[in-house]
């Protein structure tokens, strides 16, 4: 007798029907995109182009239609799409440092506010499918942004670090005024898509301390046991830790009232600290 479909399988036929009775046909698979990994002690900046990573919503340009990494189509203004040139581009919608909430929740309205998109701009990053290096592409993406000469356009600068101290020092230079962090992109690399090593992520991560105020039960594979921490930071942010938990801490998890060293990168916009791990339970002197 087979076995009834998951309720995920469930979810996604019934999401495909809708979108097929929507739109008349099935729903296009997400665009092959190139994916980065996350730079790491020994690697070097030498033969790559270095950029600032934008915090922004990763869309690609097919020529006729701007889509989502996962597929979805974005409903940006005619008058903005118009305006795009009538060959692939991958990059970034950005608004500028520190606003992805207000982005996210600009570019996913099912009815674009046009008087919203006119602050935004598109950080165009890569060719998808384009020849040469990506050297010669960063550069045709340069000449295509001069051609079109419209401010929402914008070719991502680039420049080349050759040693690992100066790129410590561009990192500490755009988190400080608010940036992300740094992107590496062999300048050799000819266009690939999925996770590689052509593509660097480097991120800073920063230390912190908060009290645990709660436990949020597991699921899963963590049934019946710690699933994340509820912490309250000394400023009064509460926010949870569900990652960097070893099974024993699970099974044993720091007491309320005990105060924790988590890892971040940065914080969103309402000053939760993005990707919070767990570190140690901080040790009282």
């Amino acid at each position: 007798m087979p076995h009834p479909p998951s309720r995920t399988r469930r979810r996604l036929v019934a999401a495909g029907i809708a979108f097929i009775a929507t739109h008349g046909q099935a729903a296009p698979p997400p665009p092959r995109m190139v994916l980065a990994r996350e730079f790491r002690a020994g690697d070097h900046p030498a033969g790559h182009l270095v950029s600032e990573k934008y915090d922004g919503v990763r869309a690609q340009w097919d020529g006729q239609a701007l889509r989502f990494r996962g597929g979805g189509l974005v409903a940006a203004p005619a008058a903005f799409t118009a305006r795009l040139p009538a060959v692939p581009l991958d990059g970034e919608l950005w608004l500028g440092r520190g606003r992805f909430d207000a982005l996210s929740g600009l570019v996913r309205q099912a009815r674009p506010d046009d008087a919203g998109w006119q602050a935004l701009r598109y950080m165009v990053f890569e060719l998808p499918g384009g020849a040469g290096s990506f050297e010669q592409r960063a550069a045709e993406i340069d000449r295509l942004a001069r051609a079109v000469a419209w401010p929402q356009l914008v070719a991502v600068p680039h420049e080349r670090i050759a040693e690992p101290a100066a790129l410590m020092r561009r990192l500490a230079e755009v988190t400080r005024a608010g940036g992300e962090g740094l992107m590496l992109h062999r300048a050799d690399a000819p266009y690939v898509t999925g996770r590689t090593d052509v593509l660097l992520k480097l991120k800073p991560e920063q230390d912190a301390e908060a009290q645990v105020i709660g436990h949020r039960p597991g699921q899963g594979r963590h049934a019946g046991r710690l699933g994340a921490l509820q912490v309250r930071t000394p400023e009064g942010i509460v926010f949870e830790i569900g990652t960097g938990l070893t099974d024993a801490q699970r099974d044993a998890p720091p007491p309320v009232g005990a105060w924790v060293t988590y890892r971040h990168r940065g914080f969103t916009a309402r000053g939760v600290p993005r990707f919070a791990s767990f570190l140690r339970v901080r040790v009282l002197p």
